[in-house]
């Protein structure tokens, strides 16, 4: 194994990266045999780790080691399979692999495959995935600089600083539809351009990797398997909008994530791909971490900021916009992870390439995390406007244990439960929003015909009305007394008066709440009370205290 950190190359014009990339490819090709073992945090929790060890402790007892290659690789998406390891050239994966298998792993490499373990890779969850984002995750080392541009990686920022101007980088995101994919779909170019227009000699990109809402882990994938793909754009985009400066702001419940990101710049730097006049140009851009402690609030943009800058992150009321006083009063660009990671392959490959992907609004792909009550939990990235019914039942793998589907919470505390009337909808942006619901960064959470909606909606408004910063009176007071009402039709004790007051506050959060998560709090309340009003009335007591009878009965 390669020690990572002393991968110290020089990479200053196209001929070093093209020899760097000849470099690694012949160092891999001096194998016969590789075995890819996934490290990410989701197989890790699942002992690959000791795996991985027992791999290469075994390949060193057998005098293997000028033979078969042991290295960890990121996250290979179906982590309810995990520990994941996969062995080339034949692409053979097996799924659950303890540190017993390791023997019959190794002895298969010359007497077949271990059948027992095989993870057939001709099912719909790999099938019917287009990876843009995630197309290295499971492929190369996440800690190996060297690796990532063998792939391909740093050639789109070399081609943005010597072949296009600003302007024409800018121009390419706008015609590809990139929109952010924090949640809101703003167009990317759009605000890339109002960044670069805005007068000042200091800009500021910042990467939003502040992932809180339950179930979600895209993010935190994507950092852990390809962190430089982030810091490329990240760069790309600092070139377009004029920025020298870039900070990455992850949650310090990340650990591997954020020590992939820091190994990752370290290497970058080392390179001058990141630092004083990278690629021998006269674009200076550097980049740090900024941890955070969790709190979901500073995943708003002005909340963030505040946080950057050592202060309690509160949002403040927005105009002005980051993009002309954000950071330090500097005009401030900020994307997510997922918005970062498809700049560079949309630069090599253009915008045409990118906006045939998807449907007319809502471009390319988007990463989801299928979480919940189904077959096939972990990491999936497919094309705009595939159906929720093709996600949940054919990638998915439907629900176990032969219960049926009832609905899917997606967008997190901001989002809302879709249910099975709409199971044939596009995926998209605009689609969701007109069923009541929210793309969010990505997070889907699916539940069975077992689970009570009222409950559902309760634990999300318990989630906002914990890590409500407290700024605004609508949002510190409004989401208790709704978590409140909520507690007493899961009781039993709620009349239907209540249940109108229930209704009013949510009106009243939509309106007049200061920031994103106060706006959205109410939203799993309202979708389950549109779809699911009879799991509320069927609780209900008449205002005198006696149950009321179930609806649709005399």
């Amino acid at each position: 194994m390669v020690k990572k950190t002393s991968q110290r190359i020089s990479v200053a014009s196209l001929d070093d990266l093209v020899n760097v990339a000849g470099a690694s490819q012949e160092q891999e090709q001096q194998y016969r045999y590789h075995i890819c073992i996934c490290v990410a945090a989701g197989c890790i929790s699942q002992n690959s780790d000791a795996v991985r060890d027992a791999l290469i402790a075994e390949v060193e007892a057998r005098g293997l080691e000028d033979e078969v290659q042991v290295k960890g690789v990121g996250c290979m998406g179906l982590c309810a399979a995990g520990p994941l390891v996969r062995v080339d050239p034949d692409g053979i994966v097996y799924q659950s692999v303890t540190v017993d298998d390791v023997p019959a792993i190794l002895d298969s490499l010359e007497n077949g495959p271990v059948e027992k373990l095989i993870l057939p890779q001709d099912i719909p969850f790999f099938e019917r995935q287009q990876k843009i984002v995630l197309e290295n995750c499971g492929i190369i080392d996440p800690e190996a600089i060297t690796e990532y541009i063998a792939a391909g990686g740093y050639l789109a920022l070399h081609k943005a600083l010597t072949e296009m101007t600003p302007s024409e980088v800018i121009d390419v995101v706008t015609r590809s539809g990139l929109r952010g994919r924090g949640g809101g779909g703003y167009p990317a170019g759009l605000k890339w351009v109002t960044v670069a227009k805005a007068e000042s000699e200091t800009k500021y990109v910042i990467c939003n990797a502040d992932e809180g809402d339950p179930g979600a882990f895209m993010d935190r994938s994507v950092l852990e398997s390809d962190p430089h793909r982030v810091i490329e754009g990240m760069a790309i985009a600092g070139y377009a909008v004029g920025a020298n400066k870039g900070y990455i702001y992850v949650r310090a419940e990340y650990p591997l994530a954020v020590e992939r990101l820091e190994l990752a710049i370290k290497q970058a730097r080392w390179a001058g791909i990141l630092g004083n006049g990278v690629f021998s140009t006269t674009f200076d851009f550097a980049i740090e971490v900024r941890l955070g402690a969790g709190a979901f609030v500073c995943g708003e943009e002005t909340a963030l900021i505040a946080s950057i800058e050592g202060r309690r992150g509160v949002p403040r009321p927005r105009p002005p916009y980051p993009a002309d006083y954000g950071l330090w009063g500097q005009p401030t660009l900020i994307n997510n992870v997922e918005t970062f990671a498809n700049v560079a392959p949309i630069i090599r490959n253009g915008s045409d390439w990118f906006a045939e992907i998807g449907t007319e609004k809502s471009k390319g792909t988007k990463v989801f995390a299928l979480a919940g009550q189904i077959v096939n939990t972990g990491l999936i990235e497919v094309p705009m406007g595939i159906t929720l019914r093709e996600i949940v039942f054919d990638i998915g793998g439907g629900l176990p244990d032969g219960r049926n589907y009832k609905a899917v919470q997606t967008g997190g505390p901001s989002g809302g439960c879709v249910p099975e009337q709409f199971l044939d909808m596009p995926v998209d942006y605009e689609s969701l929003r007109e069923v009541g619901s929210f793309m969010g960064s990505g997070g889907m959470i699916v539940m069975d015909d077992s689970s009570s909606m009222v409950e559902v909606a309760r634990y999300f408004m318990e989630f906002s009305m914990t890590e409500s910063c407290g700024k605004c009176i609508p949002c510190r007071t409004g989401t208790r007394q709704m978590y409140d009402l909520l507690s007493k039709v899961v009781a039993g004790e709620a009349s239907q008066s209540e249940l109108n007051l229930l209704v009013e506050l949510g009106d009243l959060l939509q309106n007049t709440c200061l920031c994103g998560l106060g706006k959205a709090a109410p939203n799993p309340v309202v979708s389950t009370m549109q779809y699911f009003e009879d799991e509320y009335l069927e609780r209900l007591v008449d205002d005198n205290g006696s149950a009321d009878e179930p609806a649709g009965e005399s």
